[in-house]
């Protein structure tokens, strides 16, 4: 069974800290013992737990204080089968367009230059790789994914905007993310993404999930613009971007 130490957070909850560091490791086991309680609760286990929240290295268990509290949750959490814990992380495979044209892409230039290179080089680097979503935090929906090839680790813009337009595709010191909604940010913009990532009317509001794997289809701004009035018709759905790790959506 993976090693975590248990934090208490108040009266209605307590961390579960796997490490100090961010890693894929640590990512798993977060995501798989978040995995195991939500197993265990729809078998009508774990009673008292109301809900997790994981982070790229800890997993927040919320919990009624009139049904349980911090011993009895631990209790619980030490019943769950060890190898439910050990298994590798089945998350799903999702391969999304974005543009990096410079209308959609304000930083690209920038981070050509500062890497070094050309455009064609950064797309080349950002699109090759497969990211993993560490977690969503921030706004709804907004997923940390890494890793980014080592080039294009760079400190965060030392101005941030006070409009990012959502669907932005950006990076980070070793991460990347797409902004789900217009907000202001001060990551490197390198395109957009059309897909939306949060969609409240679905019983599972953010498209991605911690766990998720990801990769970016570069696309042409018209191609861009055929997907977002298909997906805004109704003609297209999100769920059609999820694929294998090898196959391309249609």
């Amino acid at each position: 069974m993976p090693h975590y130490r248990i934090l208490p957070l108040g009266d209605t909850a307590l961390t579960l800290e796997f490490g100090d560091r961010i890693d894929p490791a640590l990512q798993a086991a977060v995501s798989a013992l978040d995995q195991a309680i939500g197993a265990a609760r729809a078998q009508g286990h774990l009673h008292g737990i109301v809900e997790t929240m994981p982070t790229f290295r800890s997993l927040t268990v919320i919990f009624d204080p009139l049904e349980t509290d911090h011993d009895r949750i631990t209790e619980l959490l030490n019943t769950l089968p060890g190898s439910s814990l050990e298994q590798p992380l089945q998350g799903r495979h999702w391969l999304l367009p974005a543009c990096y044209e410079p209308s959609f892409a304000p930083d690209l230039d920038s981070v050509a230059h500062t890497i070094d290179g050309d455009t064609k080089t950064v797309v080349h680097l950002h699109s090759g790789c497969e990211y993993v979503v560490y977690m969503l935090g921030f706004l709804p929906g907004f997923p940390f994914m890494g890793d980014l090839p080592e080039p294009l680790h760079l400190p965060r813009r030392t101005e941030p905007r006070t409009r990012v337009p959502a669907g932005s595709v950006a990076i980070a010191t070793g991460l990347t993310a797409i902004y789900p909604w217009e907000s202001p940010g001060g990551w490197h913009l390198l395109g957009r993404c059309p897909v939306p990532l949060f969609d409240a009317r679905q019983e599972a509001p953010a498209l991605l999930q911690a766990g998720d794997h990801v990769r970016f289809d570069p696309v042409s701004a018209t191609e861009y613009a055929r997907i977002e009035r298909a997906l805004a018709a109704g003609e297209l759905d999100a769920s059609a971007f999820q694929t294998s790790c090898e196959a391309k959506p249609a």
